[in-house]
């Protein structure tokens, strides 16, 4: 059964939708808290509920929620929508929105461990978040640069991983460069940073919004009104940074409140959301060239290449 309720508001009939963030509330949601925030959900018949993985210490994982019908909508790295395709008990899946245009991520390492380079890496512990493919892309990270691809790989509490960077307990980890970076930088600490690009790794979208194909059949409408609404609040933050601050401040936690310039990093994230030609879109080539990169090294099934993962249609 679908999440999806139906209500009505001052006479209107407003369709209750959930969304199931990928991690606590950082600027990578922020367009979701102002359309929801500024009435841009509402105006087009949604009420959102926006799902908090804090409120069950990420028990269950975004494509989890979705998979069970516990949301409507998840955000997570295209990596999931690969991974539901093709688990045993298959769910059909799909990317319809690309939060960033660029990917803003990367392997950090603190500067004062003197690891400037990812083949510095070997033999060094890495905190991973356990996604999909990701130890194999730190690895062949590290061999892209020389090195052997020898990771010490550790598992800690997924809401706890960056602090294993602060704290020594780890010599690096991903970090996404327009919030954990931003902290970094808050606190005057100094990272050294390993982006994928630059060591000829071709990583696809992250994070995207996904939801199964049969609710866009079955709801396109609404589900178009949806994105059009989400990317109105991508773009809203543009022209208006002290109201985009505001409505942020709203939903982050204390710590993040009081450790991240939260101004710095809207102003950061801006120009990734892309414009009003491309914002949320995704291009056949980077999710093709990500898709084809992984079968190469036998980490899917060359099926993959050939299946229905991502679309723009909700955009029309």
């Amino acid at each position: 059964m679908l999440a999806v309720l139906y209500e009505y508001k001052n006479d209107a009939k407003m369709i209750k939708l959930k969304l199931a963030l990928d991690w606590t509330p950082n600027v990578n949601h922020i367009g979701f808290f102002i359309a929801k925030e500024l009435g841009f959900y509402s105006e087009v018949g949604i009420d959102l509920e926006i799902l908090n993985p804090k409120d069950d210490n990420y028990l269950l994982t975004p494509g989890k929620k979705l998979e069970l019908d516990i949301a409507d909508f998840s955000i997570a790295p295209f990596e999931t929508v690969i991974s539901l395709n093709n688990k045993v008990n298959q769910v059909q899946a799909i990317a319809i929105y690309a939060i960033l245009q660029k990917d803003v991520s990367c392997i950090v390492a603190l500067k004062s461990s003197n690891i400037t380079s990812p083949k510095m890496l070997d033999g060094k512990s890495y905190a991973s978040y356990k996604a999909r493919y990701e130890d194999q892309i730190v690895k062949e990270m590290i061999k892209n640069d020389g090195g052997e691809g020898d990771l010490d790989i550790m598992y800690p509490e997924k809401l706890g991983i960056w602090n294993t960077l602060l704290t020594g307990s780890a010599d690096s980890t991903w970090i996404f460069d327009n919030w954990e970076g931003i902290e970094a930088n808050s606190k005057g600490i100094e990272l050294n940073k390993f982006t994928m690009a630059e060591f000829n790794i071709p990583y696809g979208y992250s994070p995207v919004v996904l939801t199964k194909k049969g609710n866009i059949t079955k709801h396109k409408a609404i589900y178009s009104n949806f994105v059009k609404a989400t990317k109105q609040g991508f773009l809203h933050t543009k022209n208006n940074l002290t109201e985009s601050v505001a409505i942020l401040e709203r939903y982050v936690t204390a710590h993040d409140l009081n450790n991240i310039d939260l101004k710095k990093s809207i102003s950061f994230s801006i120009p990734f959301w892309g414009d009003e030609s491309n914002c949320g879109l995704m291009k056949q080539e980077r999710v093709t060239g990500f898709i084809q990169w992984i079968t190469d090294r036998g980490l899917e099934d060359k099926i993959v290449l050939n299946q229905n993962l991502f679309t723009n249609e909700l955009f029309e």
